[in-house]
């Protein structure tokens, strides 16, 4: 039996145009079943404190930058009570689909070293 992706966020032209994107504006960002385990196994205390923001660090990012090794579009959410950057990673399917991949705190010396170099664009 598949597994039901819900959506949790739609791809913006804001996006698009800050890098570049050849992908059209309103496309599906889900998350899957498969997309949580993996977040889980990988990040268990983000996920448990981030997970749910997940829609919100989609819609509202901070700062969006694309991966070049992997092509996937970060989107970056700046905690400003306790000063953390977390990150939502963006894949591209083989077919074409957009999944939230993984969510996780960013080393916060090493966001604002990728804010200054123009690595992560401002939304």
């Amino acid at each position: 039996m598949p597994e039901r992706a819900k959506q949790v966020g739609k791809l913006s032209q804001r996006v698009i145009e800050l890098l570049g994107l050849t992908l059209s504006e309103g496309r599906s960002i889900l998350l899957g079943e498969s997309n949580i385990a993996h977040m889980v196994s990988r990040h268990p205390e983000d996920y448990a404190l981030y997970g749910e923001y997940i829609p919100l660090i989609l819609s509202m990012p901070d700062y969006v930058a694309l991966n070049t090794k992997d092509e996937s579009i970060e989107y970056v959410k700046e905690v400003q009570m306790d000063d953390i950057y977390v990150k939502v990673a963006v894949r591209v399917s083989a077919r074409g689909q957009l999944f939230a991949r993984s969510v996780y705190r960013l080393n916060t010396n090493r966001a604002k070293n990728f804010i200054e170099k123009g690595t992560l664009k401002k939304y």
